[in-house]
């Protein structure tokens, strides 16, 4: 498959990040992970489906929160956040069950008397990243500095009147408005002259688009080794804890979903593009917690090496099932099929590798398939026909193995 020259500066950039991360942890599995830890639930008039997968990775570092109706009379405001854990899980851990009461419980967020403002709100948000923060590197000090993890966070918190978008780090957020990318955070790479600016200023460099040529995100809650320049404040080091905060005032009419997804998913699909395939599921299923395997799925057949999580919020105004949709995707998926048992036929003796279908297929320009996930995402589909048809397979075909095969 032919890349065009931004998607060949997002390959050289997984090189990067794969070369790295055998020096840190050695190499990847053999086999990916595909066991997915789910879960949906609704309230607030919002639906969100989850899906979380370790991968090729050999330990799983992510974590996620999602939680409909806060305490403290903010019932109808609602929670949902993805951490990306590096160097190990324990401030995504901890970050996941303790970042939300750091926010709402500082007197920054809980303001004067009555609903919080759109300022305490902003304001609280920052204050309770920088409290956790300096909370963990407290106990990070009291086991003698035996934690080096550190983890990006994104996340939204929605009230009634309002989308706040938070990001700190490289994890990212969209929203879709109308059926299009309305809004989406932006990416904290040492590369980005603000933040480049503050490394250097606190006497660091980038090198290979990273700070001191090792960590490849520029803000991070945990990462206590990167915090430790003496006459610098906690939002002037190296790495830096301090969220972007982003208030949107939500429309009834217009809001569609959120998305909320750690690197893993970002690094082989940009912002349209998850945009459109999640649109185009939700218009053949109303399960959300399905739709997020397969954007999980998606990815890892895409070439993700990374951990994967993703959350999907929901408003009322999402995309429902459609039956032309429905039937168009029965007619895709029967097409598949067909062109499997073809190609497996034509070969004559003996059956051809799974790599080989793939490749085949990815020849040919077959129609309506999903918008962003294109073949990748009927993967599966093809491989249960494999599979049907050639059930004494051997293990050079197994399911799980994707290198090598677009």
């Amino acid at each position: 498959m032919e890349l065009d020259d931004g998607l060949m500066g997002d390959e050289v950039e997984r090189d990067i990040k794969d070369l790295e991360n055998q020096d840190i942890m050695g190499a990847f599995l053999d086999k990916p992970k595909m066991e997915k830890h789910n879960a949906q639930g609704q309230g607030n008039g919002l639906r969100y489906g989850l899906s979380s997968m370790q991968g090729w990775r050999v330990e799983m570092e992510d974590a996620h929160t999602a939680v409909i109706g806060l305490p403290s009379g903010l019932e109808t405001w609602s929670f949902f956040a993805v951490y990306d854990g590096h160097a190990g899980s324990q401030v995504a851990k901890y970050c996941c069950e303790h970042l939300l009461d750091h926010i709402t419980n500082n007197q920054d967020f809980k303001g004067s008397a009555g609903a919080p403002s759109v300022e305490n709100v902003k304001n609280g948000i920052r204050t309770g990243f920088l409290e956790i923060d300096e909370h963990m590197r407290v106990m990070s000090e009291k086991k003698h500095g035996a934690d080096r993890s550190g983890s990006t966070a994104v996340g939204v918190l929605i009230s009634p009147q309002h989308t706040y978008f938070i990001n700190c780090g490289d994890s990212r957020g969209l929203l879709c408005r109308n059926r299009k990318v309305y809004f989406f955070t932006q990416d904290h790479k040492p590369s980005n002259p603000l933040e480049k600016e503050r490394i250097q200023n606190a006497g660091g460099s980038v090198m290979i688009q990273r700070v001191n040529g090792s960590l490849a995100v520029s803000r991070a809650l945990g990462d206590f080794d990167y915090k430790c320049v003496h006459g610098k404040g906690p939002t002037e080091q190296l790495v830096s804890p301090e969220p972007e905060v982003h208030d949107i005032e939500r429309s009834e009419e217009d809001d569609q979903f959120i998305i909320l997804a750690c690197d893993g998913i970002w690094d082989v699909m940009g912002n349209e593009e998850l945009c459109d395939f999640v649109r185009s599921r939700l218009e053949v299923t109303d399960d959300l917690e399905k739709v997020c395997n397969e954007v999980v799925d998606t990815c890892l057949y895409k070439g993700s090496r990374d951990n994967m999580s993703v959350i999907l919020i929901c408003f009322p105004n999402a995309p429902k099932v459609s039956p032309e949709a429905v039937k168009k995707e029965e007619e895709l998926d029967k097409y598949l099929e067909s062109r499997v048992e073809e190609i497996i036929k034509k070969q004559g003796e003996g059956v051809p590798d799974l790599v080989h279908v793939m490749r085949t297929l990815a020849s040919e320009n077959i129609p309506s398939l999903p918008p962003g996930g294109e073949l990748a995402s009927k993967r599966n589909v093809i491989e249960a026909v494999y599979n049907r048809l050639n059930p004494y397979k051997n293990d050079d075909t197994d399911s799980t193995s994707t290198d090598d095969m677009w």
